[in-house]
């Protein structure tokens, strides 16, 4: 090779390991957004996909309210789009209303500027996801110290995957169902024995079991997770479940699914940490933006929801500070990760 040609070589090899560089030597995203307790100050917007992305002016769900309370308040995962706070605080109160539970334990939601999570959660970047609790809310109720301790209780049979009746009974199924049929609402994701046993109780009414999705863990709480809101131009809504209630796929989840790994499959290999590169360049803005504290209006109010006919301001609440897998079934089917944590 002739000297000049061995000098651009080097200079490209160069070229291409210092681009390379930056992402290696970036820390895990999870900890920049970790690092954040404050909302960004900009408008409100969901930023690219649930499991990849970040959250521009989130607003806190308040530690208390007429029918919920937060819990793990240490955790500062309070925070979402003004759209979640808004269908937490209906939800909760419709329930109460209609007498099918007194009071939701609010668990995750997102940080306060979405993003990775250091730990329990692929999704919940975007605001548009929250975890209640498969218990009622206590009475007289939790202190904040409490909330920090309370046990989680899973409603399956201990050793089994199946629902255990002396806890479950039809207000579990009346109170995803509600959750379900609210129009703002893409999935609901509870454990494969909760939905196999919402399909044998739901009787002719079941339309709602199209949106319950069956997904690991899940058995202590349930996940629901909100459409992409107008405005929110760089945010990636998932496929559509098309239709049918979804019971015919839980043969593969009982069969195939959960059971343990067959003698010598390769054991189950995390994928590294996301860094800011592999985040939607959006993100990075929403990182570096000013905080606003609390109490501080949002910089522009949220707009209004598209064909479902809720309100477009967000609620009362909305100025405050928000081998070892088998092989995958159907697109349509959520994707394993990770198993969750608690």
């Amino acid at each position: 090779m002739k000297p000049v040609s061995i000098v651009r070589a080097a200079l490209a090899a160069a070229g291409l390991l210092a681009t390379a560089l930056p992402a290696f030597a970036e820390p895990p995203a999870k900890e920049l957004f970790g690092a954040q307790h404050t909302a960004a100050a900009m408008p409100s917007q969901s930023v690219g996909f649930y499991s990849r992305g970040c959250l521009a002016g989130g607003v806190q769900l308040p530690e208390d309210g007429p029918n919920w309370q937060a819990m793990r308040l240490s955790r500062d995962r309070r925070y979402g789009h003004p759209q979640l706070v808004a269908f937490l605080e209906r939800l909760s109160r419709e329930a109460a209303e209609r007498r099918i539970w007194p009071g939701l334990l609010v668990g995750d939601m997102s940080m306060a500027r979405g993003g990775p999570m250091p730990s329990g959660h692929a999704s919940h970047q975007i605001g548009l996801d929250a975890d209640i609790w498969f218990q009622p809310m206590p009475n007289p109720r939790l202190t904040r110290e409490a909330r920090e301790t309370f046990p989680f209780r899973s409603v399956l049979r201990e050793g089994t995957f199946e629902v255990d009746d002396r806890i479950w009974n039809d207000r579990y199924r009346d109170l995803i169902k509600l959750a379900a049929e609210d129009p703002q609402v893409q999935r609901v994701f509870v454990h494969p024995g909760v939905k196999k046993k919402l399909c044998e109780t739901s009787g002719r009414d079941r339309a709602y079991l199209n949106k319950v999705r069956p997904i690991y863990g899940h058995n202590e709480h349930f996940h629901v997770r909100l459409y992409c809101q107008p405005g929110s131009v760089g945010c990636e809504d998932q496929p559509s479940t098309g239709t049918g209630d979804g019971c015919g796929d839980l043969g593969w989840w009982f069969n195939v699914a959960l059971q343990p790994p067959k003698p010598g499959a390769k054991p189950f290999k995390p994928k590294p940490p996301l860094t800011m590169a592999a985040l939607p360049k959006a993100c990075r803005t929403v990182l570096a933006a000013a905080g606003r504290g609390a109490g501080e209006p949002m910089v522009a109010a949220a707009p209004p929801a598209r064909e479902t006919g809720v309100p477009a301001t967000a609620s009362s609440y909305s100025g405050a500070t928000p081998g070892g897998f088998a092989p995958m079934p159907r697109a349509d089917v959520p994707l394993p990760r990770e198993r969750p944590l608690r």
